[in-house]
């Protein structure tokens, strides 16, 4: 799977994506649990902000973020997720770019979220990002990851919101990925594993983690 393919999917699904998924969030007490625990612990911790949701789409989740509190800003691949999302929060900044080499200064965020934003990657490739998640964010910075729990089998996608997309779907050992951060230098600090609900196929999975303050 190239970043071309990616991009091209979601710059293609981006206008019906966004008006599937927007209110998304209001239905899942679970996951907007973790927002709400991510935020306390930039306030408290990584003093405020800023935080860079990673994979933004359509901005949903950083403007939740932003009314948890936080000075958010949007990163993603896709030019026409970015443009969906400048559209629909106007207030909020967003910028195309990727995770392997966003355009953030070391050490400069309080936060980091990367919400189901590593599903297209295989897993063998995971451990780049988690030290890449690591340099950006200040001592005392939080990351929050959400994705799908299991195997690390893939699924093949090629059809989705309405549109033919090409991309390959994985799904991540909970405890691998943990060992991933650790390894990376984070201190896991939460874990939730939760059912599928009715629309999804596989349990979604929550972690939390700290880059140490020493």
């Amino acid at each position: 799977m190239t970043l071309h393919a990616t991009r091209t999917s979601y710059d293609t699904v981006a206008a019906d994506y966004a008006s599937l998924l927007a209110d998304e969030l209001a239905a899942k007490p679970l996951d907007r649990a973790m927002l709400g625990a991510f935020a306390e612990h930039v306030r408290a911790e990584g003093g405020g902000g800023p935080v860079a949701d990673l994979g933004c789409g359509p901005g949903r989740v950083t403007a939740h973020l932003r009314d948890l509190g936080l000075s958010a800003f949007g990163v993603d691949l896709s030019p026409r997720m970015v443009a969906e999302a400048r559209r629909r929060y106007p207030d909020l900044r967003f910028e195309v770019g990727t995770m392997t080499a966003p355009d953030i200064a070391d050490g400069s965020l309080g936060g980091a979220l990367a919400w189901y934003s590593l599903v297209h990657t295989p897993p063998e490739e995971l451990g780049p990002y988690m030290a890449g998640f690591h340099r950006i964010l200040a001592p005392g910075g939080h990351l929050l990851m959400a994705f799908k729990a299991g195997d690390g089998e893939g699924v093949r996608l090629e059809y989705a919101y309405g549109h033919p997309v090409d991309l390959d779907v994985y799904r991540f050992a909970p405890d691998r990925v943990a060992g991933l951060l650790e390894g990376a230098g984070f201190d896991v600090r939460a874990r939730l594993v939760r059912a599928a609900d009715p629309e999804e196929r596989t349990p979604q999975a929550f972690l939390l983690a700290r880059r140490p303050a020493g």
